[in-house]
């Protein structure tokens, strides 16, 4: 069986398992990022491995049209920043971190924390032209814990689904693809985070503090002194609680019952 891969590193099991199954990847294509939270070298790397031609690239038609001429069977889509063409000639399977309908949307991980949700887990479904609505062909569970979870250990847990996801999707693609099923029960889009959603101030609590922290680990959050409304870029910080509410230790932002510490600052 011919297959194509499109993706990022967020999702990497999704392509080795692919490769695991002995499907013919016949290319891979990535996105540029920014390699610094956000990253593609993996993906190129077994790509190379594997003398698996691949590309950086916006996908247009005329690409979908090539991988149909080279006899393949679907692609695989494991994040990727840019919208793909639907064409009727080709499937298209996407793999989305949480379980639709519920979490439509580019990035919903950071939201499952926020909101406080104690289950997620990956959606398997067929592309359509609107984002994330297409049906299911495969969906797995997994818990999350609201007081501790964050975003790299939830999307190790979610990532701990996919490769026996893949094995089935690919060991009977045509009965699943065929027995689709619509997508069931309340929709809801969720919008990509805003500036205020990853922004921590002085005067915010510990627990406040450390949601944020949590859901955007490894990604930018921005912390803002109030009275000298100075901001700092700050990545992977990590909020502790203070009894002693003056205590901030030397290099540590402070927090209204607490501080953050963190290697990765710059001041904005």
């Amino acid at each position: 069986m011919k297959v194509a891969y499109v993706g990022i590193d967020i999702l990497y099991p999704a392509l080795t398992s692919l490769y695991d199954t002995q499907a013919e990847i016949v290319k891979v294509i990535t996105c540029k990022t920014d390699n610094y939270t956000e990253f593609n070298e993996k993906i190129l790397e077994f790509a190379k491995k594997h003398n698996i031609p691949s590309e950086i690239k916006k996908i247009t038609k005329e690409d979908l049209y090539e991988l149909v001429k080279m006899g393949c069977k679907f692609v695989l889509v494991g994040g990727y920043y840019h919208v793909i063409p639907v064409i009727p000639e080709l499937k298209i399977v996407n793999i989305h971190p949480a379980l639709l309908p519920l979490g439509r949307g580019a990035w919903p991980m950071p939201l499952t924390i926020l909101k406080g949700l104690k289950e997620s887990g990956i959606t398997m479904h067929q592309m359509e032209k609107d984002l994330d609505t297409g049906k299911i062909l495969i969906q797995r569970k997994c818990p999350v814990y609201p007081d501790k979870d964050n975003l790299t250990t939830l999307s190790n847990r979610q990532c701990q689904l996919i490769p026996e996801m893949v094995k089935e999707l690919v060991s009977n693609f045509d009965k699943l693809w065929d027995n689709a099923r619509p997508q069931e029960g309340k929709a809801e889009y969720w919008e990509m985070p805003t500036k205020e959603d990853y922004t921590v101030y002085s005067d915010m609590s510990f627990d406040d503090a450390d949601l944020i922290l949590r859901a955007f680990k490894g990604y930018e959050c921005i912390y803002m002194e109030r009275q000298q409304q100075e901001q700092f870029e700050i990545i992977d910080g990590v909020a502790c609680k203070s009894e002693n509410n003056d205590y901030v230790p030397q290099n540590a932002l402070k927090l209204k019952d607490g501080y953050i510490v963190c290697e990765r600052i710059r001041k904005i």
